[in-house]
């Protein structure tokens, strides 16, 4: 059965400026399907397009041309819904912890459910849950979210938007700045509730490893359009397009085409660390 459609980009461009002059064509004429419950990555250097394009899609910016459908209906419709709309398709900015602001952690998780008209009751069960399912220790719920670590800090920005139910959950650059452990529990985190909840997840990041190790789809933007869009192990066999944009493939790829041109019998395109090591332990015990 295929997965129901969740979100439609239809020949959308966005021009910045009304001055012909001096506008910046920031996203031309992108034409993008996402299906209900994909994990996708979307990946592209600084001004490709990447935060335009997300932005679109909560309906916090108006195409310049062409039309976003969620879940079947056209978001700039005149009676379409839009603070509706950004409870179920959620956005986290990148360094989130800069829009935390109430006194205690609980209280800030509150506030996006009490916006949405939800009881005083309601909204702290959500608030509630939505801390449970990001891993935040009981302890933390009445700190400061200023005396947290960052990545708790992060969790905490998640859980705010967790608590509005939505059913897409738009993440830009979840783990920069923070060290590898906290990288990896981050993400982690988020395929689990991605599984527990069936949502739609995209993920903006800068890093190829994490892309290639967690998604299901890649989507490259380059000079506000789609250079390519296809599962990981294909996307990263154009590394050398890739290089030619300021992008590359992870590491791990590299290594993998050097232990090729050394003769060992292994996939150059492998894009993880576990299919590395398989593909290197199958290789030596070929041997």
């Amino acid at each position: 059965m295929e997965k129901e459609l969740s979100i439609i980009v239809d020949h959308v461009s966005h021009v910045y400026g009304d001055d012909a002059a001096l506008s910046v064509k920031a996203l031309d004429d992108v034409n993008i399907v996402i299906p209900h419950g994909q994990f996708i990555g979307l990946i592209g250097h600084t001004g490709s397009g990447k935060s335009t394009l997300v932005q679109h899609l909560n309906g916090l910016l108006k195409a310049t041309s062409g039309h976003i459908y969620f879940n079947g209906r056209d978001i700039d419709d005149d009676d379409y819904n839009k603070k509706e709309l950004r409870s179920k398709v959620g956005l986290v900015f990148q360094y989130p912890e800069h829009q935390l602001f109430e006194a205690d952690v609980f209280s800030d998780v509150c506030f996006g459910p009490k916006n949405l008209g939800l009881s005083k009751k309601d909204a702290e069960l959500r608030a509630y849950e939505a801390l449970r399912q990001v891993g935040l220790p009981d302890e933390c719920f009445y700190q400061s979210p200023f005396d947290l670590s960052g990545g708790q800090k992060r969790r905490v920005a998640i859980a705010g938007v967790l608590a509005m139910k939505p059913e897409v959950l738009i993440l830009d650059e979840p783990t920069a700045g923070l060290d590898p452990k906290g990288r990896e529990e981050i993400l982690t985190q988020i395929c689990k509730l991605r599984r527990e909840r069936g949502i739609t997840v995209i993920l903006v990041s800068h890093s190829m490893e994490d892309v290639a190790e967690y998604v299901d789809r890649i989507l490259v933007m380059n000079k506000g359009r789609v250079m390519f869009d296809d599962v990981p192990g294909e996307v990263f066999k154009h590394y050398k397009e890739l290089e030619s944009v300021g992008l590359a493939a992870p590491q791990v790829t590299y290594i993998m085409h050097k232990l090729k041109d050394a003769g060992l019998p292994v996939d150059p395109d492998t894009t993880t660390i576990g299919e590395a090591a398989e593909e290197i332990a199958a290789a030596f015990g070929g041997m």
